[in-house]
């Protein structure tokens, strides 16, 4: 009986010895879990730091500007990508495991034109033709259902950077070009009443000036005395961009205003060779009888073959072409060298 008192007696010491235990770790658990906090924060902010000062020292590699900047590397970098791809699938291609894919088709010029011009087209054969015969065939071959413009593209032999090669002329054609030109005269008063007279649309002094204030442009010429030509000055930028800035080449700064007007109303026409050599002009409408576009063509190559200059080499005229606004070209021979 006391061995069994004294081993319950063991037992409940032991048991009580566990529940302070128990009582004590609970009591320390708090400060346990505040601690591997603590722990655990430090270590994440060290990680921060560092990475932050990885960053710093990369950032630092870079130059602002030049071979060194973050800019041209990457550049570099991605050059050095696309070649490595272009070489490898240079290399698929010559070892034949990568197929070519089929070549593109492209239609003739002539193909995507419409069924008019294609029409009128196979009217007209490969060789040179005269003049008249030119002419001819291309008002009969005109698709367009308005009165077109019968016009010449000459090509010729000089360097438009040249001064004494750039051309630049004026001509009146017998029979006009067809087009109604509006006439504007900025001239003193009493030179202003005889534009008015000789036909002028517009022949005003300093009311002239209103107009081009407002931005006004109801014409198509611009006839100006050389005394008046400093006030025109300020509206070059006005003027300049569509070819209506008064010129003493073009005839249209001069003193004899009235035989200006009447020369512009008459039919005279300006022509200049562009940046590719090239003379465009209009010689008339399809509806004007042939001996008149013929009249009027030749009086155009008699004033170009006359501006010839002195210094060019070589061959004048290179090729002549005749078509209208929408037809084909046809191909006139050269005898205006």
């Amino acid at each position: 009986m006391l061995g069994e008192v004294c081993a319950y007696s063991a037992r409940l010491a032991n048991t009580t010895e566990r529940i302070i235990m128990s009582e004590e770790i609970k009591d320390t658990l708090p400060a346990a879990e505040t601690v591997a906090e603590e722990i655990e924060g430090a270590t994440l902010g060290a990680e921060i730091e560092e990475t932050l000062n990885n960053a710093e020292e990369a950032e630092e590699k870079f130059a602002k500007s030049g071979k060194k900047s973050k800019k041209h590397i990457e550049e570099v970098k991605a050059e050095e990508e696309r070649q490595a791809r272009k070489a490898e699938t240079k290399a698929l291609e010559e070892a034949g495991d990568k197929p070519k894919g089929a070549a593109p088709v492209t239609r003739p010029k002539i193909e995507r034109r419409g069924k008019k011009y294609q029409a009128a087209a196979k009217q007209i054969e490969k060789k040179l033709y005269t003049l008249k015969e030119a002419l001819e065939l291309a008002t009969k071959t005109n698709p367009s259902k308005f009165d077109a413009t019968v016009e010449a593209h000459v090509r010729l032999g000089v360097d438009p950077r040249q001064a004494d090669q750039n051309i630049r002329a004026t001509v009146v054609l017998p029979h006009g070009n067809g087009k109604s030109v509006r006439v504007a005269v900025f001239a003193p008063l009493d030179e202003a009443k005889k534009a008015a007279a000789a036909g002028a649309d517009i022949a005003e002094d300093e009311e002239f000036l209103k107009r081009l204030d407002k931005g006004e442009i109801d014409f198509d010429v611009l006839i100006s005395t050389p005394a008046y030509m400093p006030k025109l000055g300020k509206y070059a930028r006005l003027l300049g961009p569509k070819g209506l800035m008064p010129n003493p080449k073009a005839g249209t700064v001069t003193a004899d205003i009235e035989k200006a007007v009447k020369e512009s109303k008459a039919g005279k026409v300006e022509y200049r060779v562009d940046k590719q050599a090239i003379i465009h002009i209009g010689l008339g409408k399809t509806s004007f009888d042939q001996a008149k576009l013929l009249e009027n063509a030749e009086t155009f190559f008699d004033s170009l073959k006359s501006h010839r200059p002195a210094s060019l080499k070589g061959s004048f005229v290179k090729s002549i072409y005749v078509t209208t606004s929408q037809g084909p070209s046809i191909a006139v021979e050269n005898l205006y060298n």
